[in-house]
């Protein structure tokens, strides 16, 4: 305090916190009786205990201008944006569940087939606030304490999970009984509006098939065949039984589509043919081309309508020289290139796969079909494997990334560059309710389920849809997304004492095996914008989708909810915190004021709401006058 008084003497009036411990801790008997002695002592400036509210009260008395800051406010522990990665990733899908499974149990009961479960969904909520402890979500831990967070969440998961069961399987109520030789495939789609997408499912056949032959599962949705196709499934049974069936399809809101499957039997099973061409793998349809190196592995052209979105290169796994520390605390980037992941030849990559029956090259296609190709890549670099899954759409616009890591370095970490044509251009990102330009030329960032690269003239896009990391970097036009970092646990630096001791094997963290899946489109901006919200909402809180044969018994059900717009987002519907009602939450993500209609069927409520820029709107749903009341964020109805 005598400190901040001899540098802050020229303050009208002033704010210092104080207590115990380094971010906020309580106060003591000791500082309290010390501060008191203070008080006494000191005639100028007056010292006082008091509160936020009455300082910035009195500054506004004075007319004294506050700092003012209006960028983010995270440059320091950036390594916590990536540190224990498993953490980061059990948080991210324990809270899209969450989210997910309270619109379905909405739904359910609203329409009368199911009591709302809000105790067990509570008992899940109170276990993701406790794994955001501020040594557990940032990955600054011990092993132990990452142990028990990811069984901690675990544990909020089974308990959705067997929630999420009862509200599908209620919501599948009516649906006809199968008739001879189909398989039902039902998809749950929790959003307000409908999602267009790729879907697959997994089941079995009628019956295990020993003979010489394949069958393919044809989907069709009110009698038409759609575009499907059978992919490698979760199981090595070497006869035709299990199939993974892949197919694309548009999902009513709020509800269950089905679609019916039967098989159509070949004498084998199916290879792709697809092979590459002057040492490129070429693919187009009507909006993209694509090409990936056939001698590198990585992707030199994405191009939609026409326009580039890559550069040569990209997709290249970044190894960066690290620290132990897991906060990063004496960092603000990560930029120190220790190397690049290379393909790897072909002995090398068969060996890595597995496979004894001959050699096969590093770059391969491994699925084809009407829906999408499928292209894998093999790369080591010291002692750690990548394996690149790139799935390229026929129809559409969206490249689809799977991203599978096995790590054995130390003190390092790994980011995945995508180089882009937009040096000289800014980078966005999802934000909480909202987004930001970040700084990404400057330092390691961090945003929510997406960023995006936006090109010089501000014209065009290039978005990048996650499913579990937060940290990344925009430099010189690339984006590099931070995947992991093998830093030690609760490696504090002090000084210029080593972080870890010299004489023995130091575990560090994220060893061993990590996925991640990514999502980019190209555009322009005003369309990525746009579209880019409800596309993340939509992978993070993904449809439910498996194949089961209805009883027929019951009627069908009413969707939960309904908007008429293409950009509002329904973040939340849920139980009221009291019991009485039903909360729904609107968001206005772009920017721009938009209005919308919306529509609860089972209470026959249709409501047109109006939204300012980026505006969050709550609405308290009651069930018996099934009428719509504006509240605030704590449940309060409003005017």
């Amino acid at each position: 305090i005598e400190n901040w008084i001899k540098q802050n003497s020229d303050r009208p009036v002033g704010l210092i916190l104080w207590g115990v411990g380094d971010h906020g801790g309580g106060p003591s008997h000791q500082d309290l009786a010390a501060i008191a002695e203070l008080m006494k002592t000191t005639k100028e400036p007056q010292l006082l205990h008091s509160t936020p509210e009455a300082y910035f009260a009195e500054l506004r008395e004075l007319g004294a201008e506050g700092p003012r800051h209006e960028k983010d406010v995270n440059p320091w522990g950036s390594g916590c944006y990536t540190s224990q990665i498993r953490l980061k990733q059990k948080h991210r899908l324990l809270e899209n569940e969450i989210y997910a499974i309270e619109k379905m149990a909405s739904a359910a009961a609203l329409n009368g087939l199911m009591a709302y479960p809000y105790d067990d969904i509570h008992q899940a909520l109170c276990d993701l606030m406790v794994a955001e402890f501020h040594d557990i979500l940032p990955g600054s831990s011990i092993q132990p304490v990452e142990d028990a967070g990811i069984r901690l969440m675990d544990h909020g998961l089974e308990i959705l999970s067997r929630i999420k069961a009862r509200a599908f399987f209620a919501m599948a109520s009516g649906q006809h009984q199968a008739p001879e030789g189909q398989i039902p495939i039902m998809a749950y789609n929790p959003h307000p509006y409908p999602v267009t997408g790729i879907f697959e499912c997994e089941f079995n056949t009628h019956d295990a098939c020993f003979e010489e032959q394949f069958s393919i599962p044809v989907v069709h949705h009110n009698g038409v065949v759609i575009a499907s196709q059978n992919e490698q499934e979760a199981s090595n049974l070497n006869l035709d039984w299990r199939k993974r069936c892949v197919f694309q399809a548009e999902l009513a809101p709020g509800q269950i589509t089905r679609f019916d499957c039967t098989l159509e039997i070949l004498p084998k099973r199916p290879r792709p043919e697809v092979r590459a061409e002057n040492g490129r793998f070429t693919f187009k349809n009507d909006r993209i081309e694509a090409v990936i190196n056939a001698e590198t592995g990585l992707m030199d052209k994405y191009a939609v309508d026409g326009v580039d979105y890559i550069t040569p290169g990209a997709f290249r796994g970044l190894v960066i020289n690290d620290t132990e520390d897991p906060w990063g605390m004496n960092q603000k980037e990560y930029r120190d290139v220790a190397g690049v992941f290379a393909l790897m030849d072909r002995e090398a990559g068969t060996r890595f796969s597995g496979v004894k029956a001959g050699l096969l090259d590093s770059v391969r296609v491994i699925e084809d079909g009407p829906v999408r190709t499928v292209i894998e890549a093999l790369f080591s670099w010291g002692d750690s494997f990548l394996v690149l899954t790139y799935r390229l759409p026929k129809q559409g616009t969206e490249l689809e990334v799977h991203v599978r890591v096995h790590w054995n370095e130390k003190d390092k970490m790994l980011k995945l560059g995508i180089p882009t044509p937009f040096a000289g251009g800014t980078y966005h990102g999802q934000v909480a309710y909202g987004r930001d330009e970040l700084p990404g030329a400057e330092r390691e960032v961090v945003a929510q389920k997406w960023v995006a690269a936006v090109s010089k003239d501000d014209q065009h896009a290039l978005t990048c849809i996650n499913d579990s990391i937060y940290g990344s970097d925009f430099v010189d036009g690339e984006v590099r997304l931070s995947l992991l970092r093998s830093a030690a646990y609760s490696g504090h630096p002090i000084g210029d004492r080593p972080i870890v001791p010299q004489d023995r094997y130091t575990p560090r963290i994220d060893q061993g095996e990590r996925q991640y899946l990514f999502w980019f489109q190209g555009g322009p901006k005003a369309e990525r914008f746009d579209a880019i919200e409800r596309e993340s909402l939509a992978h993070n809180e993904q449809p439910m989708v498996i194949s089961f044969f209805p009883s027929g018994a019951g009627e069908m059900p009413a969707p939960g909810a309904k908007l008429d717009d293409n950009v509002v987002q329904m973040p939340v519907f849920k139980r009221s915190e009291d019991g009485e009602g039903y909360i729904v939450r609107l968001f206005e993500p772009t920017g721009v004021a938009r209005s919308t209609t919306l529509s609860i069927p089972a209470l026959g409520i249709q409501q047109e709401v109006s939204l300012t820029p980026f505006e969050l709107k709550t609405f308290w749903v009651d069930p018996e006058s099934k009428r719509l009341t504006e509240a605030d964020l704590l449940e309060r109805p409003m005017g």
